[in-house]
């Protein structure tokens, strides 16, 4: 069927260093390959066949209308004098409605936009100004624009919400590369394979709405090696998540309204070290909110603005340079990245030499460590050791991804404290504007690392 027919993402080359698979079902991302050091990785979990996403949800699959987790029943909404009523529906439990409902977006079937001049439908949450930095030859190509509408009442949310989305891979800028001659062990340099940018638009035709998406990524960098017979997990990977606080939640997982410091729960203080170090014994499944920063990206503004000449998408697009070309001074890196925030999250392993580095214009992100996952229950990738067979035994087991799930804190609507501010609700005169920016890196393993 064509909805699980793959599009292929890659950048320009005989041998790219990053390809894409995303398939239309739930806006997927079947497949990130990336090639380095002579390797084939395939950084992301996941069902060998497209149609497995069926079964085996929220894997790299678009979240929407709502991220995360909403308490069953009847909410009025309000922002900026603007009301309506949103009736949440159960999903997960009597109590909660999970990831937009019991068929959220990532059940839904996304189109692949036709952006030729002779379109009779081209995009209309991207401005000219903006697709004029796509190249349109050979389209889909390193690019695809997808959309879907999502009818008013859809899982009980109010209007008609249009969502475009930009998937790109964006190449790294030249960089000069040197190796490991053998019998060294010295550290080398860090270099940029390329880029994994994502941008999400919505804008709702009446009223208003909850609107919280973000991509359910789960990701393993070491599970391509396959040098023993048992997936590598992740609790070996490092993270760094620039995070000061998480949401406390009840016991079915529902927002509080109030937060914990990471400073007094040394489990939640990712400053780099190991995520087997302090690891809670039901894993991770919690959202970080980030430290205060300087948002030059809006997620929400005025639909008003939405002219020819507006930009915001020109330097999520730009190539990154490698460490040591941004490294000399703090200016000269904020310089490089141009509005993009300062990186949020990193995610590496010394044993693959792979590190991806996150930057968002969203409040926080979800860290789960798959701690739900059942080693009978659905299939893991050939590529990652597994036969690829539903329900044969070895699939994916607790431990082995690092879902990084980038959105609005949830249910940010229902704390008073966020009224008119960041409630997460979108009026009919706004344009929703959501970005994620990965940055691929690798250093070359030193000899003891590659083959432990």
């Amino acid at each position: 069927m064509a909805e699980f027919q793959p599009v292929l993402l890659t950048l320009p080359s005989l041998s790219p260093a990053l390809v894409m698979e995303v398939l239309p079902y739930g806006l997927t991302f079947h497949r990130i390959i990336v090639q380095a050091d002579g390797r084939t990785h395939d950084i992301v979990i996941g069902p060998e066949q497209p149609d497995g996403h069926v079964t085996q949800k929220y894997t790299n699959t678009i979240i929407g209308r709502y991220a995360n987790r909403i308490p069953v029943g009847k909410h009025a909404l309000e922002r900026n004098g603007v009301r309506a009523e949103f009736e949440a529906q159960a999903n997960e439990s009597p109590r909660v409605s999970l990831h937009g409902g019991p068929s959220g977006f990532n059940t839904r079937t996304w189109s692949l936009i036709d952006i030729t001049p002779s379109s009779s439908s081209p995009p209309s949450l991207f401005s000219k100004t903006e697709l004029a930095h796509l190249s349109p030859s050979n389209y889909p190509s390193n690019f695809g624009l997808f959309r879907y509408t999502s009818p008013d009442g859809e899982q009980g949310y109010p209007g008609e919400l249009l969502v475009e989305a930009l998937v790109a891979l964006v190449p790294p800028a030249e960089q000069d590369k040197t190796y490991l001659r053998p019998g060294e062990n010295k550290t080398e340099e860090e270099y940029n394979l390329g880029s994994i940018v994502y941008v999400y638009r919505a804008k709702v035709n009446k009223g208003v709405t909850p609107v919280n998406l973000t991509n359910h990524w789960g990701f393993n960098l070491d599970a391509s090696l396959k040098e023993n017979d048992k997936l590598a997990d992740v609790r070996s990977h490092t993270l760094k998540m620039k995070a000061d606080r998480i949401v406390a939640r009840d016991a079915d997982s529902l927002n509080t309204n109030n937060f914990i410091s990471t400073s007094s729960a040394s489990a939640h203080n990712h400053n780099g070290k190991k995520i087997g170090e302090d690891y809670p014994e039901a894993g991770y499944d919690d959202f970080y909110v980030f430290q205060p920063q300087k948002i030059n990206i809006p997620k929400r503004l005025p639909l008003s603005s939405l002219t020819d000449s507006l930009d915001l998408v020109k330097d999520l697009l730009t190539p990154a340079k490698n460490s040591s070309q941004t490294s000399q001074t703090s200016s000269s890196s904020s310089s490089s990245r141009g509005a993009r925030t300062d990186p949020v999250v990193e995610l590496a392993s010394e044993k693959s030499g792979l590190k991806l580095v996150f930057d968002t214009n969203q409040s926080g992100a979800m860290f789960y460590s798959n701690g739900l996952s059942k080693a009978t229950s659905g299939a893991r990738k050939k590529i990652h050791g597994g036969s690829g067979i539903k329900d044969h035994g070895d699939a994916y087991e607790p431990g082995t991804a690092a879902f990084l799930e980038f959105h609005d804190i949830l249910s940010a609507f229902l704390d008073p404290a966020n009224k008119n501010k960041e409630d997460t609700l979108l009026t009919s005169d706004e344009l929703y504007n959501n970005y994620v920016r990965c940055d691929v890196m690798f250093k070359e393993p030193v000899p003891a690392q590659r083959s432990a």
